[in-house]
C-alpha cells in the first residue's frame, strides 16, 4: 500500500548532496507523526556527484502525489530531462493540487515540463544557460515563487525552499522553528531574518501563509 507523504525530494543519479540533504534535514525538524519527508529516486539507490550512495525512500510514482515536491539538482540533470521513463512520471506534477519547487538545475526539469511558462526562475550559474535556452527568464537572486511554484539558485538557497514549503503547509511558526534549529549559534536571528527577507515577498496574502491543498 502506498504511504502518502507531505513532502518528497526528487533525487537522481549524480545528485548534489547539499541540494537534497539540507532540505531533508530542515524539513524533518517538524515533529509530527503525520509529517513524512522522503527522498524519492528512480532506482533502488543513487550515487551523488561526490560518491555518496543513498537508498530509495520513495518511488517517483509515489512522490508525484505528495503535497509538496522538491526537484533536486545534480550533474546529470540534462540526462534526466531526456529520459522518457522519468519525465513521463513527472508530467503528473500539478501546481493546482500541490506545491512544486526546484533547486538549482531542477529548474531545467520544470522548464522542460512546461511548468515555467511565463514564470521566471532561479537556478545555479552552471545551469543558467540551459534554462535560458529552454525559454525561461533566469533571475539574479536566490529564491522566487509564484503561487504554488518555487525555484532556488545556489546550494545554500535550499534553506529557503525548505522554509517556504513548511510555511505554506504548516505556517510561519513551524518554519521559523526549523530554521532556528539549524542556524549557526550566535547568528540565529540574522539567519532567520535573511530567510524571511527572501521568502516573504512570494508568500500568498493568507493567514500564516498556509495553504489548503485539494486531494
Amino acid at each position: 500500500m502506498t504511504l502518502l507523504m507531505p513532502v518528497a525530494i526528487l533525487t537522481f543519479e549524480g545528485y548534489n548532496e547539499l541540494d537534497s540533504l539540507i532540505a531533508l534535514g530542515i524539513l524533518n525538524r517538524i515533529d509530527d507523526k503525520d509529517w513524512r519527508v522522503a527522498i524519492a529516486t528512480p532506482a533502488a539507490a543513487v550515487t551523488s556527484m561526490n560518491g555518496v550512495v543513498i537508498e530509495q525512500m520513495s518511488t517517483l510514482e509515489e512522490a508525484v502525489e505528495a503535497d509538496a515536491v522538491i526537484i533536486g539538482s545534480g550533474i546529470a540533470t540534462r540526462e534526466v530531462v531526456e529520459n522518457p521513463s522519468i519525465m513521463d512520471v513527472l508530467r503528473r506534477l500539478d501546481p493546482a493540487r500541490q506545491l512544486i519547487a526546484a533547486q538549482c538545475s531542477g529548474a531545467l526539469v520544470l522548464a522542460r515540463l512546461g511548468l515555467l511558462d511565463d514564470i521566471p526562475a532561479c537556478t545555479d550559474l552552471t545551469t543558467k544557460p540551459w534554462v535560458i535556452a529552454a525559454g525561461v527568464e533566469v533571475l539574479n537572486q536566490p529564491f522566487f515563487a509564484l503561487d504554488n511554484i518555487a525555484t532556488a539558485g545556489g546550494c545554500l538557497a535550499s534553506q529557503y525552499l525548505a522554509a517556504w514549503v513548511i510555511t505554506r503547509l504548516r505556517g510561519r511558526e513551524d518554519a521559523e522553528g526549523a530554521l532556528h534549529y539549524v542556524a549557526p549559534v550566535g547568528e540565529k536571528e540574522q539567519y532567520i531574518e535573511r530567510a524571511w527577507r527572501n521568502i516573504t515577498p512570494y508568500l500568498p496574502p493568507a493567514k500564516d501563509h498556509q495553504i489548503d491543498l485539494p486531494h
